[in-house]
């Protein structure tokens, strides 16, 4: 666990780097073009009659993302099946706290645009959290946070990320392929067939999850879930039954970094170059990009606590061991920093309109930095009291 932590927590600097370096090209006449060129230079493959060619930054969002959520995926199955969620009593404030942290951010967004159908596409923006940087604060706090809230931190974002799962599959997908889906269908056949028969030969997962993954870029259901997907296939145990020596861990261990320090922070380059103008400055005063800051600062916490406050004083769970009211409200504050995460389905919702791009891109940047110094200066004063 401390490994992980330590991944995640200079995963996050690392992204911290790319972003400001994307802003830094976006923003600077010379090299703005270079930038705007560069993820957008088309690439692919050509098969005969069959080719996949997209800009640089769609190969990003759709193959990137979807080893990101492949590894999200069996990171859900082991802590379901042998972690942190194996109990309905360990899993019980991280799931109600979740849910908190997805529909009054979401009630924010949706008072704000409702009168507008193309506006309200954005809505799951400010429900989706970025545990990469959480992690990363909580670290620099040291042992003035107690080990038990990193925990739950982590615990949050597998339920986050479930709901993240969730949205993108049913709100985001586009007009369906019949025949693309049909094959998608077969390769999750195949998928169960290898899982049922334990079979533990890592390139015919490898093969079945590419199939599943073109199958769904074609048939217009977003191709990041082929990662979910194929990750709940993966067996959990050895040939001998032994979870600890199982596939998931294996893969889980080496892709960690990948994931980190390589797949996340080239997103972030990609998806981070915001053109700080007086056009996109002014539009921060519409109600998209103003839904998404107050989402994401003042939804994310006020869910967040409140239903892990009503949770804890119904006895339907605890806090967690070492920590107080006041820890828990910071933890809740980190919990609106949505960056890559949020810019990710903010490419989603307004796909095919550039109208708030920046805009948008700019307001996830202030709400998540003014989270994440609120919620540092709450935890870090947390360890003072006891409330």
């Amino acid at each position: 666990m401390k490994n992980f932590l330590q991944k995640e927590s200079a995963s996050g600097v690392l992204i911290i780097f790319a972003m400001i370096l994307a802003l830094i090209l976006a923003n600077n006449g010379v090299l703005y073009d270079f930038y705007n060129n560069l993820i957008k230079l088309d690439a692919g493959i050509i098969i005969g009659e069959f080719n996949i060619i997209k800009p640089i930054i769609l190969w990003v969002n759709d193959g990137f993302m979807a080893v990101f959520f492949f590894l999200i995926g069996l990171e859900l199955k082991y802590e379901f099946l042998e972690g942190e969620l194996n109990s309905v009593k360990k899993i019980a404030l991280p799931a109600i706290a979740g849910i908190g942290g997805v529909i009054v951010p979401a009630l924010i967004f949706y008072i704000l645009n409702h009168s507008n159908a193309f506006d309200l596409n954005g809505w799951a923006i400010p429900t989706v959290s970025d545990t990469a940087f959480a992690l990363a604060i909580l670290l620099l706090l040291g042992t003035r946070v107690p080990v038990s809230l990193k925990l739950f931190l982590l615990s949050l974002a597998i339920i986050d990320d479930v709901a993240a799962i969730v949205i993108i599959a049913i709100f985001y997908t586009a007009k369906l392929s019949v025949f693309s889906l049909f094959l998608s269908f077969c390769a999750v056949v195949a998928l169960g067939v290898l899982n049922y028969k334990n079979n533990q030969n890592k390139y015919l997962y490898l093969a079945c999850g590419i199939l599943l993954w073109v199958s769904l870029l074609k048939s217009g259901v977003h191709a990041t879930l082929a990662g979910i997907i194929t990750s709940f296939f993966i067996p959990l145990k050895d040939e001998q039954g032994d979870s600890e020596y199982g596939m998931i861990k294996a893969i889980m261990h080496r892709l960690h970094p990948i994931v980190a320090f390589v797949i996340l922070p080239i997103f972030a380059f990609c998806n981070a170059g915001v053109v700080f103008s007086i056009q996109s400055l002014s539009n921060l005063a519409h109600s998209v990009p103003l839904g998404i800051i107050l989402g994401l600062f003042l939804g994310k916490q006020v869910g967040v606590f409140s239903f892990a406050y009503i949770a804890i004083k119904l006895r339907l769970a605890n806090l967690p061991d070492g920590s107080n009211w006041l820890h828990l409200y910071g933890l809740s504050l980190l919990t609106g920093v949505g960056m890559s995460m949020s810019l990710f389905i903010d490419g989603l919702a307004y796909a095919n309109s550039d109208v708030y791009l920046y805009a948008n891109k700019i307001a996830i940047l202030i709400a998540s930095v003014m989270c994440a110094i609120a919620g540092y200066i709450v935890l870090r004063k947390a360890s003072k009291f006891d409330i």
